[in-house]
C-alpha cells in the first residue's frame, strides 16, 4: 500500500520510518527540503497511484486549511485525505465538506505518542465514513501499538479529533496531580528522597501510569527540576475541553483547574496574587510583601459601609 505523507517533523518524520518498517510506501513532502522525498505537493501527488491516500501531518489552523485546501485541487474523486494533526473537531467537518464535493473522502485521526511512537507505536482515535477508515485499515495497524488495544474507529467525521482532545484534557488533569504531589512532597523536610518515593510508585500502586515513568525519566535527569524555569505552555486542546464541557453542560472542574494551572505559570507576579494579599490585609491584618523600593501604606482597618 501507498501513502502521501505532509509533514515530517517530529511525529511525521517518526510515522514515515514506522510505516516503511511495515512495509508501506511512503512518499513524503515537507517544507524542509533536507526530509522531503518530493519537492512539491504537485510531485507527491503524481508519485501515487490512484486510489491515493494522503496523510496530512502539520499545525493545525491555517497551516492544514492551506494543505487541505491545496489537496482538494490537485486530489481525484476516490482518493481520501486523513488529517492526523490536532485539528479543532469543528474544522473536520469543513474540510470533509470542501472535499466531499470533489469526491475525495475525508478521515480526521487523533495520534497520540509523541517522539515514542516510532519504538512503542501511536494510539489512534478515528472518525469518518466507515468504508474510508476500513480501507485504511492497513496504515493505522502498521502504526499502532502491538496487540489488540491502540486503535478505535470513534464515530463519525469529527469524532477522532474530539476524542484526542478529550485525552489530552485528561493528560492535563494528570500531570497536574503529579506535579501537585511532587511540590508537596519536596516543600515538607521529613522526606528525604521525593525522586525515590515517585520511583517506588511505578509498580504495585494505583497511580501507576506512563507519565509517572516520565516523571521518573525527568527527575533522573534533574532531581530536583532545578534547571526549569516553572512555565507550561498549553497546546489549545485543553481550552476546546474545557469549552466543550461548557457547551454541553458537563462539570469538568479538574481539567479546568489544570488548565488555569498553566496560565498562572506565565505570571511571574500574579496580578490576582496581589488583590488576594491586599485582601488578606484588609479582612486579617495578614502581612503582605512589598515590590522592592515601595513605601508601606497603611495598615487594614475596618471598612465603612455605604450606600
Amino acid at each position: 500500500m501507498q501513502l502521501g505523507l505532509i509533514g515530517l517533523g517530529k511525529m511525521g518524520g517518526n510515522m514515515r520510518e514506522r510505516l516503511r518498517k511495515a512495509g508501506i510506501t511512503v512518499v513524503g513532502y515537507d517544507r524542509d527540503p533536507t526530509r522531503s522525498d518530493v519537492d512539491s505537493l504537485v510531485e507527491l501527488v503524481d508519485r501515487l497511484e490512484s486510489p491515493r491516500a494522503v496523510w496530512v501531518m502539520v499545525p493545525a489552523g491555517e497551516a492544514t486549511h492551506s494543505v487541505i485546501d491545496q489537496l482538494s485541487a490537485l486530489l481525484k474523486p476516490g482518493d481520501i485525505v486523513v488529517d492526523g494533526g490536532n485539528s479543532r473537531w469543528t474544522d473536520d467537518e469543513k474540510h470533509a465538506k470542501l472535499l466531499h464535493a470533489r469526491g475525495i473522502g475525508f478521515v480526521d485521526a487523533g495520534v497520540s505518542g509523541g517522539v515514542w511512537g516510532l519504538q512503542n507505536g501511536y494510539a489512534l482515535m478515528v472518525g469518518g465514513d466507515k468504508e474510508h477508515v476500513q480501507w485504511l485499515e492497513p496504515i493505522f495497524n502498521a502504526l499502532k501499538p502491538e496487540g489488540p488495544y491502540g486503535f478505535v474507529h470513534a464515530g463519525r467525521v469529527g469524532a477522532g479529533h474530539f476524542a484526542k482532545m478529550v485525552h489530552n484534557g485528561i493528560e492535563y488533569a494528570m500531570m497536574q496531580a503529579y506535579a501537585e504531589g511532587w511540590e508537596l512532597l519536596e516543600k515538607v523536610d521529613f522526606v528525604d528522597n521525593v525522586r525515590e518515593v515517585f520511583r517506588s510508585w511505578q509498580d504495585g500502586t494505583v497511580i501507576r501510569s506512563w507519565l509517572l515513568d516520565l516523571a521518573v525519566n525527568a527527575l533522573d535527569q534533574d532531581e530536583h527540576l532545578e534547571k526549569l524555569r516553572g512555565y507550561a505552555e498549553d497546546s489549545g486542546e485543553g481550552r476546546w475541553t474545557v469549552q466543550a464541557a461548557i457547551d454541553n453542560a458537563v462539570p469538568m472542574p479538574a481539567i479546568a483547574a489544570a488548565l488555569f494551572a498553566r496560565f498562572s505559570s506565565r505570571q511571574e507576579d500574579s496580578p490576582q496574587m496581589k488583590m488576594v494579599a491586599a485582601l488578606r490585609n484588609q479582612f486579617g491584618g495578614h502581612a503582605v510583601e512589598l515590590e522592592e523600593g515601595a513605601e508601606p501604606g497603611r495598615t487594614a482597618q475596618k471598612a465603612e459601609r455605604t450606600g
